[in-house]
């Protein structure tokens, strides 16, 4: 990494998209679907170099659900286990990735 590029935030390209998501789940409840959301979105954004706002958020989101990041992961693992909460808008089976 060259020194102009050292320290400086990235732009994650699904930003826009995200942003308007990760403000429904401040505002609502801890429902199975939301519970997948906030663990998808934690996944796509841990470790990225920016969207601090998002990952700041996020933690937020954790925080009024009173859960550990474990504890999300954990639950989501059983929810995904049952299977169908994402409904697919395609083929049957086929994973959404995004």
């Amino acid at each position: 990494m060259t020194e102009a590029t050292a320290g400086k935030d990235q732009q994650h390209p699904l930003y826009n998209r995200d942003r308007p998501l990760i403000d429904i789940l401040l505002s609502q409840e801890a429902t199975d679907y939301n519970l997948a959301e906030l663990a998808r979105l934690r996944m796509r954004y841990q470790g990225f170099p920016g969207a601090r706002d998002i990952q700041k958020d996020l933690d937020k989101v954790l925080q009024q659900w009173g859960l550990t990041e474990a504890e999300l992961f954990e639950k989501t693992r059983q929810i995904h286990d049952l299977g169908g909460i994402y409904k697919s808008r395609g083929k049957k089976d086929e994973q959404d990735w995004n």
